[in-house]
């Protein structure tokens, strides 16, 4: 699947932003699902080659098993993306403040 995302032709600047978007959303609400309470934010920073990043901030409550599951179920789909589409997310999920 990889190698036919990148002999996909060429997206403009304007339709990769939308894609970004897209997949930002998409990776949030899955955190959501997940944990309702959580905050999360993504955000369309980029440090090297990331397209944008989605942080997950637990309630006071969370527990170390809804971390773990936020976590790996994130993980795997902003793996999806990028082997997809190219579209590199990066992702954090973060414990509460006891």
């Amino acid at each position: 699947m990889f190698q036919a995302a990148q002999m996909a032709k060429p997206i403009s600047h304007s339709e990769r932003r939308a894609l970004v978007d897209k997949y930002l959303t998409e990776v949030s609400l899955l955190a959501k699902n997940v944990c309702p309470e959580a905050k999360v934010e993504a955000t369309l920073e980029s440090y090297e080659d990331e397209d944008g990043h989605v942080r997950v901030y637990l309630p006071a409550h969370g527990s170390e098993e809804q971390m773990e599951e936020i976590e790996t179920k994130i993980a795997d789909r902003c793996v999806d993306i990028l082997v997809e589409t190219g579209i590199f997310l990066c992702s954090a999920v973060y414990e509460p403040d006891k």
